[in-house]
């Protein structure tokens, strides 16, 4: 099954990788689309950290930047469920910015617009999935369960025998009370 899940890790980074670097090197033409997104966006940055540049270009940069690195470790499957996630969190603004099919008056562009979102919706899910995915080994949760589960059995078994041990002692002590010499 590995096989398949470094496939599919591969094939769903790739648009990330390459619209990401498309977007890095060519921010420009995507600022007339990201502008209202992105002044919505800059007095929550400002709050973070008020050196971070909040002006339309740079977020667009940061975001692609952080598209081709979180597609890069998907793909190679280095921290690839905290990628996914990475990468799930830039694609909401993206699809906001970029295909706001609910402010298009034309059919046509109003239909792919709609389309488009509804892919980007689609590569959100499959990034919630491959941030899900344990590779098949037990999760966080279950490895947490099972240890508390095993250290409750063992302090069980650890009473069951300071018990007995201690019945031991009694027994031994008493008996000993009772040999004369």
């Amino acid at each position: 099954m590995k096989p398949v899940r470094s496939l599919a890790r591969v094939m769903l980074s790739s648009i990330f990788v390459v619209s990401g670097a498309r977007n890095f090197t060519n921010p420009g033409r995507l600022v007339p689309a990201a502008k209202p997104i992105a002044d919505r966006a800059a007095p929550l940055i400002q709050n973070l950290h008020p050196r971070i540049p909040t002006d339309t270009e740079a977020l667009i940069r940061a975001n692609a930047a952080t598209q081709v690195v979180g597609g890069l470790m998907l793909a190679t499957g280095r921290f690839a469920r905290p990628a996914a996630l990475l990468l799930a969190g830039t694609l909401v603004p993206t699809t906001i910015a970029g295909h706001p099919f609910w402010n298009t008056d034309d059919p046509a562009a109003r239909n792919n617009n709609q389309i488009h979102f509804l892919k980007n919706l689609g590569l959100f899910g499959g990034l919630l999935l491959a941030a899900a995915d344990t590779g098949g080994k037990p999760g966080l949760r279950w490895r947490a369960g099972h240890r508390i589960g095993h250290s409750r059995r063992s302090v069980q078994r650890a009473i069951r025998t300071a018990r007995r041990e201690a019945k031991i002692a009694v027994r031994s002590a008493a008996t000993g009370h009772r040999v004369p010499g």
